[in-house]
């Protein structure tokens, strides 16, 4: 919704699919979610649907995917070929951050598998510190745009840019892909120290330990390690692991303060990704060999039942080494 906000003020034509049909009805009776984005109202300009035929006939030249990692592919399933094959189509931006379970894919190769007709140069990523909160309020930001045809990324960033949204441009799809879906677990885990009560001395080594274990699985994926450092790397899992608009910092905030995973869940509005993705990295990082201790550590909190502070002594326990 923020970036649909975005777009119409830098005017484009904006239709958005909903597939929830109460916050639909919501959107179009008063251009607003209080469940999602309270005390912001979307321009009268956008329009919503949940009819794919109907976003075909609209016949966007750019089409951004914000459904929640593990819904992608069974979303994409359900559209009609109609929807990619049109002439004017430039690009499909995904903004979701995450692995798929089972198949370990980053959301790039999900959307490759599932419409494989696509040209790849035309899949891109829009990642980086971006909560919706901030940017539905104009508040500024400054995010990355990554895929394979540096051409068609200059032309995304004249649309995404405005005075209050940057875009910057990285040809390092699976790079942005990898921090953008990482950094949740390491939100999660810093949520959980939190709420135990620790302070900055351990936020500071979380979020130190916590880029190398990202740029570690990205380098294993063929990720350029400068990626990392930029805007979806550091710049994102800081801001995600800090803030209190972060979902995944949220989950482990209350994981601290001893309430269940389940119970958890069961009261949030809106997916916290890295809790499904802990357990897609995780298997992921074993089968690459790649070592992510606070990523095992954060998987055996969630799905083993470990106590988080016999986590942490294990993590501060283990071998000495090299920086």
């Amino acid at each position: 919704m923020a970036l649909s906000s975005l777009l119409s003020e830098n005017g484009h034509q904006v239709l958005v699919w909903e597939y929830n049909s109460a916050y639909l009805q919501l959107l179009k009776e008063t251009h607003s979610n209080p469940h999602l984005l309270p005390g912001v109202t979307i321009p009268e300009q956008v329009c919503f649907t949940n009819d794919f035929n109907e976003v075909s006939v609209f016949s966007p030249e750019i089409i951004i995917l914000a459904t929640p990692t593990q819904f992608l592919r069974s979303t994409l399933h359900k559209t009609p070929v109609s929807l990619w094959n049109g002439q004017q189509l430039l690009a499909v931006v995904n903004v979701a951050k995450g692995i798929e379970e089972k198949t370990f894919k980053t959301l790039d190769a999900v959307i490759k598998d599932e419409l494989p007709f696509l040209p790849e140069s035309k899949i891109c990523a829009l990642s980086g510190p971006s909560h919706a909160e901030e940017v539905a309020r104009k508040i500024p930001t400054t995010v990355v745009i990554a895929g394979s045809d540096e051409n068609l990324l200059c032309q995304l960033q004249t649309v995404f840019s405005n005075a209050y949204f940057r875009v910057y441009r990285n040809l390092d799809l699976i790079g942005v892909e990898i921090g953008g879906a990482v950094k949740n677990i390491i939100a999660i885990s810093a949520g959980i120290i939190s709420g135990l009560g620790f302070g900055d001395n351990t936020i500071g080594a979380l979020l130190t330990r916590g880029i190398v274990e990202i740029q570690r699985l990205g380098v294993a994926l063929n990720a350029c390690p400068e990626t990392f450092l930029g805007l979806s790397g550091i710049g994102d899992l800081i801001t995600t692991a800090t803030s209190l608009h972060s979902r995944n910092r949220f989950v482990g905030w209350e994981i601290g303060k001893g309430r269940k995973l389940s119970e958890i869940l069961s009261k949030m509005e809106m997916v916290a990704e890295g809790v499904a993705t802990t357990r897609s990295v995780y298997l992921l990082a074993k089968k690459l060999q790649v070592e992510m201790p606070i990523v095992e550590k954060v998987y055996q909190v969630l799905y083993e039942d470990k106590d988080p502070r016999q986590a942490i002594i294990e993590l501060m326990t283990r071998d000495l080494k090299a920086e």
